[in-house]
C-alpha cells in the first residue's frame, strides 16, 4: 500500500483530499475504497484538496478456454488467458466524471463449432484500459489457435504462442500463453498466461495440462488482506473427461481447458473488477 501522506495541515486544520462517488464505498483506516464489480458505473470526483491522487486497480475479464475432444487418444483444450492487470499507486485526478466499465468473462468453447472460447471483456477506468484475456486454443474443427489479449490463451498442441500484454502497456498488463508440441498420443492443453508469469507449455506426448500463469496479490480493498487477481487458466488433461473449471468472478482469472477423454467444453473466464482507493483524512 502507498505510505500515509504527511500533511502538516492536519494539525489544527481538517485534512482536505479527494471527494468522490460511485461503486460500493467502504472505509479502511484513513482511506476510502470504491469497488466496482458487476455493472458499469461512474467514478465522479466532486472535489480535490491537499491530496489529489488515488490508487487504482483495473482488472479485465478472463478469456474463455478451448474445448476438448475424445478422438485421437484424447486432445484437451488450452487454458484461457487472464484479464489484463493494471495498477497505479499515485494517479492524479481532477473534478470530473470518470467512466468505469467492468469486463465480462469470456465463454468457454463447446463442441458445436470450432470449439474456441470468446475473448474476455475490457475493463476501463477513465483513460486506463485493461484488455480482456485471450481465449484458449481449441481441438475442434481442425483446431483453432489461441488468441492474444491482456494475457494470452494457452495452446492445445499446434505450436502457436498467443501474446500477452496486447496492446502493449507499461508496466506490462500480462504474459504469453504456453505453447505446445503436437507430437505424441496424449495431448494436454497448455496454460493461459497470467499477470505475473507465462502459461506452462507441454511436451510431445504429455497428457497432463500445463499450469496457468500465476496472478498477482493485492490488498487494495483492505490493507493486509491480499486477494490474487488475473491467474491464467490451466490447460485441460487428455486423461480426464470433464468440462473445464471456470475462473472466479471479479478476479479476471482464465478458465480451464476442456478435458480430453470425452467431448467437453472449456471453462468460462472470470469477470473483472475496478477498485479505486484514496486518503480522505
Amino acid at each position: 500500500m502507498p505510505p500515509t501522506i504527511f500533511n502538516p495541515y492536519r494539525f489544527g486544520v481538517p485534512f482536505s483530499g479527494v471527494e468522490a462517488t460511485g461503486g460500493t464505498i467502504t472505509e479502511d483506516g484513513d482511506y476510502k475504497v470504491h469497488v466496482f464489480l458487476n455493472s458499469d458505473d461512474d467514478f465522479e470526483v466532486t472535489a480535490v484538496g491537499d491530496n489529489d491522487t488515488v490508487e487504482y486497480m483495473v482488472v479485465a475479464g478472463g478469456g474463455g478456454a478451448g474445448n476438448g475432444i475424445s478422438s485421437g487418444s484424447g486432445r484437451a483444450g488450452g487454458g484461457s488467458g487472464a484479464g489484463g492487470y493494471r495498477v497505479d499507486t499515485s494517479f492524479t485526478v481532477s473534478v470530473q466524471t470518470y467512466t468505469v466499465t467492468i469486463g465480462a468473462g469470456g465463454i468457454g468453447g463447446d463442441n458445436s463449432g470450432s470449439g474456441i472460447g470468446t475473448q474476455g471483456g475490457d475493463s476501463v477506468f477513465g483513460s486506463i484500459t485493461s484488455s480482456g484475456g485471450g481465449y484458449g486454443s481449441s481441438t475442434g474443427a481442425g483446431g483453432q489457435a489461441a488468441n492474444s489479449g491482456g494475457s494470452g490463451g494457452g495452446d492445445s498442441g499446434d505450436n502457436s504462442i498467443a501474446a500477452g500484454n496486447t496492446p502493449s502497456t507499461t508496466p506490462s498488463q500480462g504474459n504469453n500463453g504456453g505453447g505446445g508440441s503436437s507430437g505424441g498420443t496424449g495431448r494436454g492443453g497448455c496454460g493461459g498466461g497470467g499477470a505475473s508469469a507465462v502459461g506452462q507449455s507441454r511436451t510431445a506426448g504429455q497428457s497432463s495440462g500445463g499450469t496457468g500463469g500465476s496472478g498477482t496479490a493485492n490488498d487494495i480493498i483492505e490493507e493486509g488482506t491480499d486477494v490474487t487477481y488475473s491467474t491464467g487458466g490451466d490447460g485441460g488433461s487428455s486423461s480426464s473427461g470433464s468440462t473445464g473449471d471456470n475462473g472466479g468472478n471479479n478476479t479476471g482469472d482464465g478458465g480451464q481447458g476442456g478435458q480430453g477423454t470425452t467431448n467437453s467444453s472449456g471453462g468460462n473466464g472470470g469477470s473483472g473488477i475496478v477498485v479505486i482507493r484514496y486518503q480522505f483524512k
